[in-house]
């Protein structure tokens, strides 16, 4: 992740307009302009790290001359009571800042959080996690950014890197064949020289992503679908709401007919049953609440002194 990018910039500017406005009435009321303060960022859970070097952009935004001392780094899990970083700088702008750099700290790290126990329950199988694109609109970069923190891998950033033929597609365009084959089709055009996306711009581009051409996946409800896909030339399959049971079924399916195809399960993943799912076989497990239901880190700042000039 870039932190200077127009991105991060841009970012913090709406959330410190949409919390300071005019100004922060309580700071100018009670805190001397020139007083100068230290203060410390502390986590109240366990926590794995996300978001640090964006609560030190936005304290620096408030006062250019404040130091930030990094006292953990994103992808670490820290323990409960520990520092995550020491401030030193006006006072005001510790305590103006304060909320907006928790609210990303909390977020983000919430969401490292829960991934890494979504990891924590694949080991010894092939299995990775990846996250959807159900995110909060306006933060799909961090949000994403907070999965690999957690040490989970990101499925498509947009709609704009990858083809992902859902349900609805398939009927639209006349069933499983006749959408893979204009996938195909279109995904051959558009192998030539493009622009740099703004997510790429930020240091952000996904696994999913990475390939010469356009990847595309093709989601299947059943066995027959699934056979019908892998015969019409799929590649990568995504199992949808489907139990263990047939998951497991379809993986065996798939590899049968095709040893290199791409499999990932989604619909209904939760941290109790991802080790089931993860010993059907499958490439990947993705799971929108990584991001949609991961609860906020507690995260706290905590004033230890203030001087007058």
């Amino acid at each position: 992740m870039d932190w200077n990018s127009t991105y991060i910039t841009e970012l913090i500017e709406r959330a410190l307009a949409e919390d300071v406005g005019t100004g922060d009435t309580t700071v100018a009321a009670t805190i001397p302009p020139n007083a100068t303060a230290q203060a410390r960022i502390l986590a109240k859970q366990d926590l794995v790290c996300a978001g640090l070097p964006l609560a030190e952009v936005i304290f620096k935004t408030l006062d250019p001359r404040m130091i930030v001392d990094l006292r953990a780094k994103d992808g670490q899990l820290v323990k409960k009571g520990e520092a995550l970083l020491h401030l030193s700088g006006k006072a005001a702008a510790i305590l103006t800042g304060e909320r907006t750099a928790l609210n990303f700290l909390g977020r983000l790290s919430g969401i490292a959080t829960l991934t890494r126990r979504f990891v924590e329950q694949l080991p010894g199988t092939r299995a990775k996690i990846r996250d959807t694109r159900k995110t909060t609109p306006g933060l799909r970069l961090l949000e994403k950014y907070a999965v690999k923190m957690g040490g989970g891998t990101n499925h498509r950033i947009g709609l704009f890197d990858a083809i992902l033929l859902k349900e609805n597609h398939i009927a639209l365009a006349g069933g499983a064949k006749a959408a893979l084959d204009q996938a195909h089709a279109f995904a051959a055009a558009q192998m030539q020289p493009r622009a740099m996306t703004a997510y790429e711009a930020v240091g952000i581009t996904p696994s999913f992503a990475e390939a010469a051409s356009l990847p595309i996946q093709i989601e299947v409800r059943n066995g027959a679908e699934l056979r019908e896909a892998l015969g019409a030339g799929a590649a990568s399959v995504l199992l949808d709401n489907m139990t263990p049971e047939e998951a497991r079924h379809c993986v065996e399916i798939a590899r049968g007919l095709r040893a290199d195809c791409i499999v990932e399960i989604s619909g209904g993943i939760t941290l109790q049953n991802a080790r089931e799912y993860a010993e059907t076989g499958a490439d990947f497990l993705s799971s929108g609440a990584l991001t949609h239901s991961a609860p906020s880190a507690d995260v706290s700042l905590l004033v230890d002194s203030i001087q007058e000039k």
